[in-house]
């Protein structure tokens, strides 16, 4: 099941054109989906990269802008993953604000590293059952 987040478009987002800078989005989505794990999986990021060392850095990006994201707009995140591979997960996003006008979708491939020996790894069963789970069903 997709999970739902939401925050607030804040000032130190915006360009001079008074929207959200696109690198700013894009660590949007970041804080998004870090704050998704415990939901998804159960235990939170930091756990996961600290204590289980583990980590799912992005390999590969494909988004959309749709709308602008303007200052003051709540952004909700829908956050779903639609393939569970042995190494790698691919995530989707879509941001809407709090009139519901899509802003902008991303489906985001990651791949699950040991963080000891910086290689990539198969996905642990404690983390796959919860991202298998997460489908926008």
């Amino acid at each position: 099941m997709p999970v739902k987040l939401s925050r607030r478009v804040d000032f130190p987002m915006l360009d001079l054109a008074g929207i959200a800078f696109y690198p700013r989005i894009y660590d949007l989505a970041h804080r998004f989906f870090e704050e998704s794990w415990e939901e998804i999986c159960g235990i939170d990021y930091p756990t996961i990269l600290l204590e289980k060392r583990f980590g799912f850095p992005v390999v590969n990006i494909n988004s959309q802008f749709h709308s602008p994201i303007n200052y003051g707009d709540n952004i909700t995140a829908t956050i779903w993953i639609s393939e569970v591979g042995l190494k790698s997960c691919t995530w989707e996003y879509q941001f809407h604000n709090q009139a519901g006008v899509l802003l902008w979708s991303s489906k985001q491939v990651t791949v699950c590293m040991n963080l000891d020996s910086m290689s990539s790894v198969e996905i642990p069963d404690f983390l796959r059952n919860g991202l298998e789970r997460c489908a926008n069903d």
